[in-house]
């Protein structure tokens, strides 16, 4: 069976396997820290290369940052990768051929071939991170956009203009629902700017009133989104993956979602796909366009 090798690109670590086109992965995950520069990060991914191009069909990168329709490169950076990152000619990194996809529409391919959305032909993904991600298959196929970058979760969620969102407008879906979000309605409700996400989910675990509510309120805002998306897509389902879902409760929110959408009835799954779905996604979705 053909391999590739599968490299995740995140603003902390890249890590890199090899991956078989069915999704396994058939090689030690290696991880390294993301550098601080374009030309460091250059030389981590020409040294990983180096070290599997004799064994593999093509090089598949899941990316933080918006990548072209053409999957050859990255048209918009995030700020956790250094300047110039968008400006890597990733297609000289190696002599085989190097496929790009942002790394939350990978992360949903590989929810929606071997993961949570297996049998969802029309399925939306939420990484529930430090911020959110988001991933959406319509009719079995990627939503990317004119430009690539479709999927993005910066649709307003309140009038307000209380919390700055990372992309510089207010009240974004993301600012409520991430794991940043989980922290400002903490310190709302707490009236303690020192509280952290973790004081919440330990307070929680003994039962702390201002802990749950905390949380409760947390999910009500992940639900609120989530119905929205769903009037719109009427999705046969919602995966949600990332750092910060175990702490959410799917049937929930599945619950409040179908009790008021003005669509049809969808399922709320959590990620089955694991840890590297970006990398494995990256590389099943490349198999199948390449």
């Amino acid at each position: 069976m053909n391999k590739a090798l599968g490299i995740d690109i995140g603003g902390t670590k890249i890590s890199y396997a090899l991956v078989d086109n069915n999704g396994e992965i058939k090689s030690e995950i290696k991880k390294v820290a993301t550098p601080r520069t374009k030309e460091e990060i250059i030389k981590v991914l020409k040294d990983a290369i180096l070290e599997y191009e004799n064994e593999i069909e093509f090089v598949a990168i899941a990316t933080a940052g918006a990548v072209n329709n053409e999957n050859t490169k990255v048209i918009g950076s995030t700020a956790n990768l250094p300047s110039g990152y968008k400006d890597i000619d990733f297609q000289s990194l190696s002599s085989k051929k190097v496929f790009i996809e942002n790394d939350a529409n990978a992360a949903a391919w590989a929810e929606y071939r071997i993961g949570a959305s297996r049998n969802c032909k029309n399925s939306v993904m939420l990484t529930l991170g430090t911020g959110v991600g988001g991933g959406i298959i319509l009719n079995g196929k990627l939503l990317k956009g004119k430009s690539g970058a479709a999927g993005e979760m910066h649709f307003m969620m309140s009038r307000k203009q209380e919390r700055k969102c990372t992309c510089g407008a207010y009240d974004c879906f993301e600012a409520y629902a991430s794991g940043n979000g989980l922290k400002q309605t903490a310190i709302e409700i707490f009236e303690d700017e020192t509280i952290t996400t973790y004081d919440v989910i330990e307070k929680a675990t003994k039962n702390d009133k201002k802990a749950i509510l905390t949380l409760k309120t947390w999910q009500n805002d992940i639900a609120l989104g989530v119905l929205g998306l769903n009037n719109i897509f009427d999705a046969d389902c919602f995966v949600l993956s990332g750092s910060m879902e175990k702490f959410v409760d799917a049937e929930e929110i599945e619950n409040f979602v179908n009790s008021k959408t003005v669509t049809t009835p969808t399922k709320i799954y959590h990620a089955k796909a694991g840890n590297y779905a970006g990398m494995i996604g990256a590389v099943v979705l490349a198999n199948e366009l390449l």
